[in-house]
């Protein structure tokens, strides 16, 4: 996340207050559940969806690992992913984070999320988001920003939502250009992905004038 000074943050308890969906998170996720195109349609998070997301990233392994960091083995198997689903909730159940996957029937093929949720005078939240090799050219990374862009918006009270790539990650560039994102400038060595410190693109959509 880009820096600000801490006078200038608030707490989650502040950001309650200051946006009423948060005194119940789940009505802030509960207003995403629906279709994006074809069969697949985003929907919250669960805590039992551990299985299905160990599926997903074992048959997505080599296609994501250019654009995360190294994972250890554990992180592949139904147990890792579990401890990463009650690592979210949490986050969530304090109103820090937001989680959602994308599903076609039982299967997972994708996640999307707002993270590090700041008040204050920041009022701003990180998006990120995956689609799984298969599902490729379909629109539904595109599709399902667009969707917590609006929750970012309407539901949460959030100024600015924002987002890094690494630079040779032109596809997710082209993403956030189709969601009226703007490149706001360059982070050397913002990252550890794939094993190395990567430069990234920082993008920025202003949602309120």
């Amino acid at each position: 996340m880009v820096g600000t000074p801490d006078s200038e943050l608030c707490t989650s308890s502040e950001l309650r207050n200051q946006c009423s969906l948060l005194d119940d998170p789940q009505r802030t996720l509960d207003v995403v559940n629906n279709q994006l195109t074809g069969s697949v349609r985003i929907r919250p998070l669960d805590i039992s969806d551990a299985p299905e997301l160990a599926e997903a990233y074992v048959a997505n392994r080599g296609y994501l690992q250019p654009w995360e960091p190294v994972h250890p083995d554990g992180f592949y198997t139904v147990g890792g992913q579990q401890d990463a689903v009650d690592r979210c909730l949490a986050v969530q159940a304090d109103s820090r984070g937001f989680f959602w996957v994308l599903v076609d029937g039982p299967s997972i093929v994708g996640r999307v999320s707002l993270s590090n949720v700041v008040g204050g005078a920041f009022l701003s939240s990180d998006v990120g988001y995956w689609v799984a090799e298969e599902y490729q050219g379909r629109g539904l990374a595109s599709a399902a920003v667009e969707v917590v862009s609006n929750v970012a918006r309407e539901s949460l009270g959030l100024h600015r939502i924002q987002a890094g790539t690494v630079v040779n990650n032109v596809a997710s560039q082209r993403v956030l250009e189709r969601c009226s994102f703007t490149m706001i400038g360059l982070a050397p060595q913002y990252l550890h992905i794939n094993g190395e410190w990567q430069d990234h693109l920082l993008f920025q959509r202003i949602l309120h004038d």
